[in-house]
């Protein structure tokens, strides 16, 4: 059985380190990956003690870069899925510039993206109807 959201954009961020994956989930195998844990992306920054939005930026263009190289910029036609409402969750808040410093990367630098919500979209009862 194949998977709809094949290809899955996993963040981890933590004070020091950012990461960031794509998952194809048929296999649970990780595709394409980027850090600033790596040698040649922790040489261009100045992060110091902490990351921020610039590195997260970094490490998004460089995710992009190998993406392309690798021929999954449009995830197979259909794109690459994240759940930016559980990533924040999961992440915290005060992370929230960091993730969609990575996300606005991916898309400047041509990956197709696919934001998904898990809210129920259907229940239209917080909504006033005219």
């Amino acid at each position: 059985m194949t998977v709809l959201k094949r290809y899955v954009l996993r963040l981890f961020i933590s004070i020091k380190y950012i990461t960031a994956n794509v998952v194809d989930r048929n296999n649970g195998r990780i595709v394409v990956t980027a850090s600033t844990v790596e040698h040649s992306i922790k040489e261009s920054l100045e992060c110091g003690r902490s990351c921020n939005a610039k590195a997260a930026t970094v490490v998004g263009e460089v995710l992009a870069m190998r993406l392309r190289v690798k021929g999954l910029e449009q995830g197979q036609g259909r794109g690459i899925h994240v759940d930016l409402n559980k990533e924040v969750e999961k992440k915290g808040f005060k992370n929230r510039t960091k993730i969609w410093a990575i996300v606005n990367s991916l898309r400047n630098n041509g990956v197709k993206l696919i934001l998904d919500d898990d809210d129920d979209d259907n229940d239209n009862t917080s909504r006033p109807s005219y």
